[in-house]
């Protein structure tokens, strides 16, 4: 059954971005959705049944709407194609429908809550592999969508993401908060720009990848049990800090690249506004990341409850993890 659900994924990210008919995005999409529902719901915990509920009904939801623009540019232009969406009012339902696909803000909320409900490992597909065909849907309509409202989503994305994700304690929410906060940065640059969209897509997943794994190495769901991981693998919890920096996009680590290149083209655009409020806006990610990295290296917990102290381990670790650290720290320098 495993098999089947992730060759489904794989095979409807693939349909999606592949295809130049609406009909053909939208199958793809569909079963995309269908496929990670049993990944979601594996264990039988209510909270991961309520997680499942929530994807399934706003995935089916933007899935409608995209369905719904592409019917009514066809009903007033005659055309399929996905790149010839001219109508305004589909490209404004289209906006919204992948933002909801996204978790774009405003149509945000259901992320959080499915990915503190998923494991760690189906968390890694919904951050990163099911992100990927709304975003090459969004790139290849991009020279139709309006980029106001797109600079306007992005800003308020930012802004969410940093603001929500300060109080947070468990990590699969804080890695959520930091999702959106990132797709704030892509949707930002998409309307001038999409090739940097892509760019930054593509090394937000390695360094997710990067983060997902080593929390799932280290069993880590929350900020209390990141504490003690030092015990149990030091080098991977001293990775990790590296890894987390690079995704709040400090200067030497790969992070940085994407920030730096769509500053840079912002202000090419006369949007130097835009450009310095969404940087100070990743502040507050970086904030949050410093915490998790923080309990992720410190030696003494500072609280004096009672944790089980882990044993260390000499198990080997995951080459992949070993690969997509080294990228998410050293591909920049």
């Amino acid at each position: 059954a495993k098999l089947i659900f992730t060759t489904s994924l794989f095979l409807g990210t693939t349909i999606t971005i592949s295809s130049n008919h609406w009909i053909t995005a939208w199958a793809g999409l569909e079963i995309n959705t269908l496929a990670i529902l049993p990944l979601i719901s594996k264990s039988h915990h209510p909270r991961s049944i309520e997680a499942a509920t929530k994807y399934f009904l706003t995935q089916a939801t933007a899935s409608t709407l995209v369905l719904f623009a592409s019917m009514t540019n066809a009903w007033h232009t005659g055309q399929w194609d996905i790149t010839q969406l001219t109508h305004p009012t589909s490209c404004l339902i289209l906006t919204s429908a992948i933002a909801m696909k996204l978790g774009l803000v405003p149509f945000h909320f259901w992320f959080p809550e499915v990915l503190q409900g998923s494991p760690l490992a189906t968390g890694l597909l919904l951050s990163t592999i099911m992100k990927f065909p709304p975003v090459v849907l969004l790139v290849m309509t991009s020279p139709s969508l309006n980029p106001t409202l797109l600079t306007f989503m992005a800003i308020s994305s930012a802004a969410l993401g940093g603001w929500m994700g300060l109080n947070q304690t468990q990590t699969r929410k804080i890695m959520a908060f930091s999702s959106i906060s990132h797709l704030g940065w892509m949707t930002i640059i998409i309307s001038y720009d999409p090739k940097l969209t892509l760019l930054n897509f593509y090394l937000y997943t390695m360094m997710t990848a990067a983060v997902f794994l080593i929390l799932n190495t280290n069993n880590t769901l929350s900020l209390s049990t990141l504490m003690t991981t030092w015990a149990k693998n030091p080098t991977l919890s001293a990775m990790l800090l590296l890894t987390l920096l690079s995704l709040a996009g400090l200067p030497p680590l790969t992070g940085f690249l994407p920030k730096w290149l769509i500053i840079q083209e912002l202000t090419n655009q006369d949007m130097a506004i835009a450009a310095t409020v969404i940087s100070l806006l990743s502040l507050l990610g970086l904030f949050f990341y410093l915490r998790l990295a923080y309990c992720a290296t410190i030696t003494l917990p500072p609280h004096t409850t009672n944790h089980m102290k882990q044993w260390h381990t000499n198990k080997p670790v995951n080459t992949s993890i070993a690969i997509l650290t080294t990228m998410s720290t050293m591909l920049l320098p």
